[in-house]
C-alpha cells in the first residue's frame, strides 16, 4: 500500500458517513453507483474495517465508523478551510509584524523618519527594521531575510517584483560664501576645486569624471566617504565641492549652511526602485507596506519642492 495516503478518500468517507448510503453519497459527489461502490472498497480496504454494513434495506456504521465520524468531519472541513482562497481583507490597525527594509543611508536619513511615522501612525502594532546596504545582491530578498530592498536596480533576477518609487539625480554642494555660490558654475570652474565623493567602495571615478574628460577636463578627488550626510559634513566646513543625490539634498540639508547647483555636466537620471520577492506578492500586509514607501516618498519630495 502507498505510504501516500488518497486524500480523496477522506471526502468521500465524510460523505458516506453523513448519507449513510451509497446511492446518496453518490449522488453528493457526482458519481455513479458503481464508482461509489468502489470508493467504499478502497476505504474498507484502508482503514481495515466494514465501515458501513447492510442492515436490512439500508447501510449503518460500524463502532469504528461511528468512532471516526467527528475527527473525519473536521479534518474535512480543515482541508476546506486551507483549500478556500485566501482571506484578503486586513486589519492595518491590529497588524502586528516586523518588516525589514535595505536600504542605503541616505535613503535612510531621508526617508526613514517620514515612513515610521506614517507606518506607526495607521499600524501601532508594527516593527520597521532598517538593515544596511553595502551591496545589491539579490540573496537577501530570495532567501526571505528582507521584505523591501530600497536603491538603484543592479544584478537583480528575473522573478524580483520592481516598482519605481521616484527619479533623482546628481547635484553639487558647497558651503555659503564659497566661490561656486556665486556666478555660472561652468565645467572648467567645477573642475578646478578638490572634491568630495561618495562611494560605499572607496572609487574616486565615475560617470561626473567621465563627462568631464570628454571636455578635456579632471577634477582632484581629495575626500572618499560612505555615506552621504559625511559628503555633506565636509563640503559645509571646507572648500571642496561635495556630490549627493537632489533628493537627498532637498530633504536633509541645512540651508544655511550650503548652496545646491546644478551640474555644468550631462549625467544619467538616477532611478530609486522597492523591491520584492514574490512570495510577498500577494500578501495584503507586504502589500500595504509597499504602497505606504511608495505614497511617503513621492509626497515628502513634492514638500521639499514646495
Amino acid at each position: 500500500m502507498s505510504s501516500h495516503p488518497d486524500f480523496n478518500l477522506l471526502a468521500a468517507l465524510d460523505v458516506l458517513l453523513a448519507e449513510g448510503s451509497v446511492a446518496g453519497a453518490a449522488r453528493v459527489l457526482g458519481l455513479s453507483d458503481s464508482a461509489m461502490s468502489r470508493t467504499l472498497l478502497r476505504l474498507r480496504t484502508v482503514t481495515g474495517d466494514p465501515l458501513l454494513v447492510r442492515a436490512g434495506r439500508r447501510l449503518v456504521p460500524t463502532p469504528h465508523a461511528l468512532a471516526l465520524g467527528a475527527r473525519v468531519r473536521s479534518l474535512t472541513d480543515e482541508v476546506k478551510a486551507v483549500l478556500r482562497p485566501a482571506d484578503r481583507a486586513l486589519d492595518i490597525a491590529g497588524l502586528e509584524r516586523v518588516f525589514t527594509l535595505r536600504a542605503n543611508e541616505g535613503f535612510v536619513a531621508t526617508f526613514a523618519a517620514p515612513i515610521v511615522a506614517a507606518v506607526t501612525e495607521a499600524a501601532p502594532g508594527v516593527t520597521l527594521r532598517f538593515a544596511p546596504k553595502p551591496d545589491k545582491n539579490v540573496r537577501f530578498l530570495r532567501e526571505g531575510i528582507v521584505d523591501l530592498e530600497i536603491g538603484v536596480l543592479g544584478d537583480s533576477a528575473p522573478e524580483i517584483k520592481v516598482q519605481t518609487l521616484f527619479r533623482d539625480r546628481f547635484v553639487g554642494i558647497v558651503r555659503k560664501g564659497h566661490p561656486l555660490a556665486q556666478g555660472e558654475v561652468t565645467a572648467a570652474r567645477y573642475a578646478a576645486f578638490g572634491h568630495v565623493v561618495t562611494s560605499r567602495r572607496g572609487r574616486t571615478h565615475g560617470p561626473v569624471d567621465a563627462a568631464l574628460e570628454a571636455l578635456g577636463l579632471q577634477r582632484r578627488v581629495v575626500v572618499v566617504v560612505p555615506d552621504f550626510p559625511a559628503t555633506m559634513a565636509i563640503a559645509a566646513t571646507s572648500d571642496l565641492v561635495g556630490l549627493v543625490s537632489r533628493s537627498f539634498v532637498r530633504a536633509g540639508a541645512d540651508k544655511s549652511l550650503l548652496h545646491e547647483f546644478d551640474l555644468p555636466v550631462q549625467t544619467s537620471a538616477i532611478t530609486i526602485s522597492q523591491m520584492w520577492h514574490p512570495r510577498f506578492h500577494a500578501d495584503p500586509a507586504h502589500g500595504w507596506l509597499r504602497e505606504t514607501v511608495l505614497s511617503v516618498c513621492r509626497s515628502h519630495l513634492a514638500a521639499s519642492e514646495a
